[in-house]
């Protein structure tokens, strides 16, 4: 069975969107795409960084929040929802009585990089976020992935 996919023309839309289940989604071309759970590993590395974030942003007096994955960021293009989004005070109180999406860009956005989203991850997000102006786009992968430099010709 195929399913039809769900066209979202406004962030309204988005917003008010409830299919009667907790799926979370991006939005990719403007038709919503099911984010699926991460694996206990994926949620683990998450939960690490979190707390280390959280600790070197106190430690060092930074005026900023690690949010985990429940903050979604508004690129040029899609709507996405990164593992962690460390954002600043005045982006905070800017989503403090509202939906948790940023339309500006945040000073550090982190993927924790599964197998099945390595591609989405790694190409596309990273130049959405790029042209949006994250200051710092990180990518965490769950397991070793083999990445091959080009050799520039002699």
């Amino acid at each position: 069975m195929t399913k039809t996919p769900i066209k979202i023309n406004t962030l309204e839309e988005y917003v008010n969107f409830d299919d009667g289940t907790d799926k979370r989604y991006e939005i990719e071309d403007e038709v919503l795409v099911e984010m699926p759970p991460g694996t206990g590993k994926h949620e683990a590395i998450i939960t690490l960084l979190l707390v280390r974030f959280f600790l070197e942003i106190q430690k060092m007096g930074l005026a900023l929040q690690p949010r985990p994955n429940g903050t979604e960021v508004l690129t040029n293009k899609q709507l996405r929802r990164p593992d962690i989004c460390v954002i600043t005070n005045e982006q905070a109180k800017s989503i403090e009585s509202t939906s948790a999406i940023l339309k500006t860009a945040p000073p550090l956005l982190v993927e924790v990089v599964s197998p099945e989203s390595i591609d989405r991850d790694y190409n596309q997000k990273t130049s959405e976020y790029a042209a949006m102006g994250v200051g710092l786009p990180l990518k965490v992968a769950t397991e070793p992935i083999l990445v091959v430099p080009a050799i520039a010709s002699k």
